[in-house]
């Protein structure tokens, strides 16, 4: 039996999908009914922070799919970690044999905001003496569809990166790569990090969402100070926007330009490219970019 944390996420309900086309048992975890009755797959209802309710939902899992919990908030708590952390140990409390987590590339000790909460999560998944296995994925493209990308008070995308390329990589293809390590050979104590199949600048972005989209889409480029100005005007705590705009310079010298075979590898197919990722979310685009 698997369990899908994160199940109702971009990547997530990508997941129950696959794993229900792969006809594997999996129970997703869910806050309410309402958002498991939304699934249409068996589901139990639980919280990061309802230490019973994970007690719960593990009985009888010997795989767990480990996303989501908290985001890291402004004032440098980072509630991820404690939450994560506390489902390892139920995990292994539970009998769990393997687990796949969800990280970011560029995980590091005393990295910004979430590089530095994935890495302290990813220690403490390697010291458990659990199975692992850890996956590292790019930029998000459902970020230009969820609005997790930032936009001038016009409309603009706003690239804080000074042109730099990011190779963007599709949560359909993160969800592929868990599925197969969920359903099939355990391939424990390996690190994947998983990218699209060419690096993008916003202008290459904006370029083909104009294209498939019939209208200009357009994108401003900051500098880092300017950036920063920006997200403290929006009422954004001093710390938090300068740990924003720290990463934001290192992706600009290139810190997510490279690609990796690893979706293939693991999958067996090439990575969707953005302009697939345009087709499949046209429709979605056109709203969020009306």
């Amino acid at each position: 039996m698997i369990l899908v944390t994160g199940a109702t996420g971009s990547i997530g309900r990508q997941l129950v999908r696959d794993l229900r086309e792969r006809r594997v048992p999996f129970l997703a975890l869910v806050r309410s009914r309402d958002k498991g009755r939304e699934l249409g797959c068996d589901f139990t209802v639980g919280d990061f922070d309802d230490p019973g309710s994970i007690a719960r939902a593990l009985r009888g899992v010997d795989r767990l799919f480990l996303n989501a919990g908290g985001a890291v908030p402004a004032d440098g708590d980072q509630p991820m970690i404690r939450q994560q952390e506390a489902v390892i140990d139920a995990a292994k409390a539970a009998g769990v044999s393997q687990v796949v987590k969800v990280s970011v590339v560029g995980a590091r000790q005393g990295g910004r905001l979430a590089t530095g909460a994935h890495w302290r999560i990813e220690q403490h998944l390697k010291a458990s003496g659990l199975a692992w296995s850890v996956l590292q994925p790019s930029g998000f493209m459902q970020n230009f569809l969820t609005g997790a990308g930032a936009f001038t008070m016009d409309g603009k995308l706003i690239d804080g990166y000074g042109g730099a390329p990011v190779s963007y990589v599709d949560c359909h293809d993160i969800a592929a790569c868990a599925a197969v390590l969920l359903s099939g050979p355990a391939r424990p104590a390996e690190s994947f990090v998983l990218t699209g199949p060419e690096p993008l600048t916003y202008a290459d972005v904006t370029g083909k969402l104009s294209a498939a989209l019939g209208r200009t889409v357009e994108h401003v480029t900051l500098p880092p100070g300017d950036v920063a100005v920006a997200l403290k005007a929006r009422g954004l705590p001093a710390q938090f926007a300068d740990d924003i705009v720290a990463l934001g310079r290192e992706v600009a010298q290139g810190s997510l330009a490279a690609t990796t075979p690893a979706v293939h590898d693991l999958t067996g197919r090439a990575p969707r490219t953005f302009t697939q990722f345009i087709e499949v979310n046209r429709q979605a685009l056109q709203v969020a970019f009306s």
